[in-house]
C-alpha cells in the first residue's frame, strides 16, 4: 500500500472533487440482478432486521446491534448476543453498507444478502443451532408464511435464501446522502468550512485517501465480491499497538489463514464516523481525534499537531449524512401461543 505524501502540484488543482476517488453519495444503492427491490420484499426484510424471535431465546434481533433508529451501530465496544455474550469486534454501522463490496470487519461474507444470515447461526449473537432452525422457527408465525408466498411466489415455503435477499433488501434502503461533504462535491462550495476544506485537502496529502476513496470513503470502487483490506498497523511498533490492543485479533487471517493477511481488515467507511465511537475492530479508541492520531502514526508515520488533527475531524463531521426517518414494523404475532423457548 502506497502511503507517501501526494505531490504539491496536484494538491495545486482546483477542482478537489475529482481528485482522490471522491465522490458523491449517490441516492440509490447498487441493486443485484437477482434480488431486485420491491416495496414487499423490504418490508418483510424490515420486519424480519427487527424481530428478535429469530434469535434462540427471542432476545436478540438485528437492529440490536445495528440500530437503525440512531447511527446504525450499538455505541459499544463489541457487540453483546443473547445471554449476554460478548464479541470479539465492534458492530459496523449499517448505514450505507450496501456500498461496501465485502461485509464483515474481515470480509468474509461477499454481499449483503450472505451477511443478513451469518449472525443467525452465531453461538455468540443470535444463538440459532442451524438455518434449518431459524426457518422453523419463521414457519411458525403465519404472518411471515404468508409474506413470503407474495414476495417469493415461486417458493412453496420460506428459505434462508429468501431470508437474506429481504433483509438484504431492506438495508440497501439505508443510505445518508446529501451530507455537507457532498453538496460540496456538488459544487456548492459553502457547503465546507474553511477548517472542514482544510481537513480535506491535509487528508489528501499526508495519504489517508490512498485507502479512503469511492463512494463510500472506504475504497469501494471494486467489483461486488472483491474485498479493500489493509493492513492494521501498516507499520508496528508504536505505542497504540499495546495501548489499543490492535494486533491480537488476527482479521482476515482468521478467515483466509495466509500469513500475508495477518492483521489485514475491510476499510471501514469514513461516512457518518462522527456519530459512530467507539472506534476501531474492537472499539477501543474512544473519540474520533485520538483514533485521528492512531490512525496517522499505525498507517503513515506521522505524528500530528494539534491543530492537524482538529482540521481532519472537523472535515470527517462534514461526512455526516441525512438519516432518512425511520418506523418501527408491526411484527406478525402468534395467536394464542409463543414460539420462543422460556429463558
Amino acid at each position: 500500500m502506497h502511503l507517501g505524501k501526494l505531490s504539491l502540484g496536484l494538491l495545486a488543482l482546483t477542482s478537489w472533487s475529482v481528485f482522490a476517488g471522491f465522490k458523491p453519495l449517490p441516492d440509490r444503492a447498487p441493486i443485484p440482478a437477482d434480488n431486485p427491490q420491491t416495496p414487499e420484499k423490504i418490508e418483510l426484510g424490515k420486519m424480519l432486521y427487527h424481530d428478535p424471535r429469530l434469535s434462540m431465546d427471542g432476545t436478540v434481533s438485528c437492529n440490536s446491534c445495528h440500530n437503525v433508529m440512531s447511527h446504525g451501530g450499538d455505541g459499544r465496544p463489541v457487540g453483546v448476543g443473547i445471554r449476554g455474550q460478548r464479541g470479539g469486534r465492534g458492530s459496523p454501522t449499517v448505514w450505507n453498507a450496501a456500498f461496501h463490496t465485502v461485509q464483515f470487519w474481515d470480509g468474509r461474507a461477499a454481499s449483503l444478502e450472505e451477511q443478513a444470515v451469518g449472525p443467525l447461526v452465531n453461538s455468540v449473537e443470535m444463538g440459532m443451532t442451524s438455518h434449518d432452525v431459524v426457518i422453523e422457527r419463521i414457519r411458525q408465525i403465519p404472518g411471515y408464511v404468508e409474506a413470503f408466498k407474495k414476495v417469493f411466489p415461486k417458493d412453496t415455503i420460506p428459505t434462508i435464501k429468501n431470508v437474506g435477499k429481504a433483509i438484504a433488501s431492506y438495508e440497501r434502503t439505508l443510505i445518508t446522502p446529501n451530507s455537507p461533504f457532498d453538496r460540496y462535491l456538488r459544487g456548492q462550495k459553502k457547503a465546507l468550512t474553511a477548517q472542514q476544506i482544510r481537513g480535506m485537502k491535509l487528508v489528501q496529502e499526508i495519504g489517508c485517501t490512498s485507502c479512503h476513496d469511492g463512494v463510500n470513503l472506504a475504497g469501494d470502487d471494486l467489483k461486488m465480491g472483491e474485498g479493500n483490506y489493509k493492513p492494521f498497523p501498516q507499520i508496528p511498533g508504536s505505542k497504540y499497538d499495546k495501548m489499543y490492543d490492535i494486533t491480537s485479533d488476527l482479521g482476515r487471517y482468521e478467515v483466509t489463514k495466509k500469513d500475508d493477511d495477518k492483521n489485514h481488515w475491510r476499510v471501514p467507511t469514513w461516512r457518518n464516523i462522527a456519530m459512530t465511537a467507539p472506534y476501531f475492530h474492537n472499539g477501543t479508541v474512544k473519540t474520533l481525534d485520538e483514533a485521528v492520531r492512531v490512525m496517522a502514526k499505525t498507517q503513515l508515520d506521522m505524528d500530528l499537531k494539534e491543530d492537524q488533527v482538529s482540521d481532519i475531524v472537523a472535515f470527517l463531521n462534514a461526512l455526516t449524512g441525512e438519516f432518512p426517518k425511520q418506523t418501527m414494523p408491526m411484527l406478525p404475532n402468534t395467536p394464542n401461543m409463543t414460539v420462543t423457548p422460556d429463558l
